[in-house]
């Protein structure tokens, strides 16, 4: 059971994802959280080096989609921002979404295709739900959501974020 809840790889932020090796592995998509994956919970602005990874991703000729259970209208700022296809209201770890994303907007099979999120509970479970590799980042800001900071408690007894993978 809990290894559904283990992530295939574990980095401390998306700047240090080994995006030949996902190139290597056949990756082709990406599902990508927002909120304290790319950037933090309570900002509204996209870092430039966030920018500078997604234009990365783009001239790798990744395809990505970015899948939240943020509130639709922060998505559509991000998805204008970032001038990507989002969805938002995912309910993570729910499959639909990852499916969604997968099937009409990346039209990838799930063995090309990774998820990338700093929360096992939601992104981790999701994405291994649905048969996708699944990346953990460190979350990159100290405030969450309420809910959030109790559900951290709870992945920190399933999984140390200092493991090596």
């Amino acid at each position: 059971m809990l290894k559904i809840l283990v992530p295939d790889h574990y980095y401390k932020n998306i700047f240090e994802i080994d995006l030949q090796k996902l190139k290597d592995d056949n990756i082709k998509g990406i599902i990508c959280d927002i909120d304290n994956t790319i950037v933090p919970y309570e900002k509204k602005e996209v870092m430039n080096d966030v920018l500078d990874w997604f234009q990365t991703l783009k001239k790798m000729n990744f395809k990505v989609c970015l899948v939240s259970n943020g509130r639709e209208k922060r998505v559509k700022f991000f998805r204008k921002e970032l001038n990507l296809p989002a969805l938002g209201q995912a309910v993570k770890p729910s499959k639909k979404a990852f499916k969604k994303a997968l099937n009409h907007i990346l039209k990838l099979d799930k063995s090309e295709t990774a998820v990338i999120g700093d929360q096992i509970f939601t992104d981790v479970l999701g994405g291994n739900r649905a048969g996708l590799k699944t990346i953990l980042v460190d979350p990159m800001g100290e405030k969450e959501f309420f809910v959030t900071k109790f559900v951290r408690f709870i992945e920190s007894l399933v999984f140390k974020r200092d493991q090596q993978f």
